[in-house]
């Protein structure tokens, strides 16, 4: 067998950011350390890894499942027939490309596309980015060589513990901090200025987007000017509080640029978001969604605010403390400076390295 046919790596996730960019992360420096690696990414079209994969210069195909809704809808009556489909299609892509080693980074797409690759004799590694696992994970568990994972506390929901490693959550390798005076520039701001960024995650966040709102004026008045990700469902809604302080995006590819302008980084609770803010020591004010399986979100938080590594606000507290706890940390310089030090301290940078390496060792012994 050629070198170049040695290392044929199919990725399986997304649906979100939180889910698509470790396996992102872990494909670029697979991509590095092994430049003639075959990668390719199975998705779904309509979401963040329909646009974003293929910018990233991989090949992406994809497969047409769809989540099962929590709530009833119609969707939901043609959730057989699409898995089904996806199940199909998820054979016959592994049936042509041949993968050695199969990847998955959770949401639903992971499922039908692994057991597809499994049934082709790939090897199965996956990665389980919160604290309590998803449904796929658990699912996907029994066929895994390898489980890689981002908190300790997450090995207590496994049967066989000897397949998982707390390696970290891996970030990619373009998310670097810049100069900060360069960074505001490109937002047109200020160095005058402290500066937040709210950020509620690819989708966006109403209920931080409504906090954002009630308390523009407040934050203005104190010498705050704002890096606000709305999220693409709300842009529309949101837009028209922009301003020479205010600057409103649905989603911004650059998130470096972002964490090196802002003082504070205000966000959801997403694995991916807190992966990023240890690794680069930045001081963060986290609310978890009260709308995730399990709450996994407030325990992904509680791991960091229990540590001194962040301010945890819950969702229910936002109307009330939200400008208040935000005005206080900014005009802390000495808190401000503990978040980014006990920040730092629990980064794991070498994630994404770590789990690149043991792909392309499994790779090898086949």
């Amino acid at each position: 067998m050629s070198n170049q046919n040695k290392y044929r790596i199919l990725f399986a996730g997304g649906g979100t950011g939180g889910h698509l960019f470790p396996a992102i992360a872990v494909a670029q420096k697979i991509r590095e350390m092994k430049p003639e690696a075959d990668i390719l990414f199975v998705g779904t079209k309509s979401k963040i890894e329909g646009r974003v994969v293929p910018q990233m210069g991989f090949n992406f195909r994809s497969i047409w499942i769809k989540g099962f809704s929590r709530k009833f809808n119609v969707e939901n009556l043609l959730f057989p027939i699409k898995l089904f489909v996806s199940i199909v299609q998820s054979l016959l892509i592994s049936l042509k490309f041949k993968p050695i080693v199969s990847v998955g980074s959770g949401g639903y797409v992971s499922g039908p596309a692994l057991w597809g690759a499994h049934m082709m004799g790939s090897q199965i590694v996956l990665l389980e980015q919160n604290s309590f696992p998803g449904k796929t994970t658990k699912l996907l568990e029994k066929y895994a060589k390898e489980i890689h994972l981002s908190f300790e506390s997450s090995l207590k929901y496994f049967r066989n513990t000897e397949k998982c490693f707390v390696t970290g959550n891996p970030i990619r390798v373009n998310i670097k901090l810049t100069d900060k005076k360069i960074a505001l520039n490109q937002y047109s701001l200020t160095e005058v200025k402290k500066t937040i960024a709210i950020l509620g995650g690819s989708l966006g966040a109403r209920s931080l987007n409504e906090a954002v709102v009630s308390s523009l004026s407040e934050l203005l008045n104190n010498n705050v000017q704002i890096i606000w990700q709305a999220g693409n469902n709300y842009l529309g809604e949101f837009k028209k509080y922009e301003s020479e302080n205010v600057k409103v995006f649905g989603f911004i590819d650059d998130i470096g640029s972002i964490y090196s302008a802002a003082d504070l980084i205000i966000a959801r609770a997403g694995a991916t978001t807190i992966a990023e803010i240890t690794n680069l020591g930045l001081a963060s004010m986290l609310v978890p969604s009260p709308n995730v399986a399990e709450n996994h979100q407030y325990y992904n938080a509680k791991s960091l605010s229990e540590k001194n590594a962040t301010i945890l606000l819950e969702d229910k507290n936002l109307s009330e403390k939200f400008s208040s706890e935000v005005i206080r940390i900014l005009n802390d310089e000495v808190i401000l400076f503990s978040l980014r030090i006990e920040s730092k301290k629990l980064g794991k940078s070498n994630a994404a390295e770590l789990i690149a390496q043991r792909v392309i060792s499994l790779a090898e012994v086949n």
